[in-house]
């Protein structure tokens, strides 16, 4: 529940008022977020919409492609332009991870083993750091990709 709902489920009681002075918001925000409720419907529906469109590029890509290059498919396909931002804000919403390849040795802390090293690309959650050499290991329930 966000303080705008509060004040929008109590204000009958209490007045807009006295909540918003207690909440610590203007009571301007609280109409102009009342006001503009059936925008963010619309843009959650929109989202809700284009996650299926970003899956399905995500699964034809078997998981490979990030927010740029999704993007860029999204927009060859035809139908509505989509900012790379956007994508990449959904993707982190949805839990759609990237797995990345790479063969630089500096990027080793924060993506997976190189192609040459693995060939095995499917992407397993871990739950534990990595034991991997070097300066700082992953956060734990980050995604290790290519990892045998």
């Amino acid at each position: 529940m966000t303080r705008f709902q509060f004040v929008a489920d109590h204000h009958r009681h209490y007045g807009v008022k006295r909540l918003c002075t207690i909440r610590g918001i203007a009571r301007s925000s609280f109409y102009y977020w009342r006001r503009t409720a059936a925008d963010r419907a619309a843009r959650q529906a929109a989202d809700a919409r284009l996650v299926m469109r970003i899956q399905a590029v995500h699964r034809e890509s078997d998981g490979t492609y990030g927010a740029p290059r999704i993007t860029a498919e999204l927009r060859e396909a035809g139908g509505e332009a989509v900012n790379h931002k956007r994508v990449a804000r959904i993707m982190r919403t949805f839990g759609i991870v990237t797995c990345a390849w790479t063969s630089s040795p500096t990027h080793w802390q924060r993506r997976s083993a190189p192609a040459a090293v693995s060939r095995d690309r499917s992407c397993t959650p871990t739950t534990e750091p990595s034991t991997r050499a070097g300066p700082s290991p992953k956060p734990a329930g980050q995604q290790e990709c290519g990892e045998v």
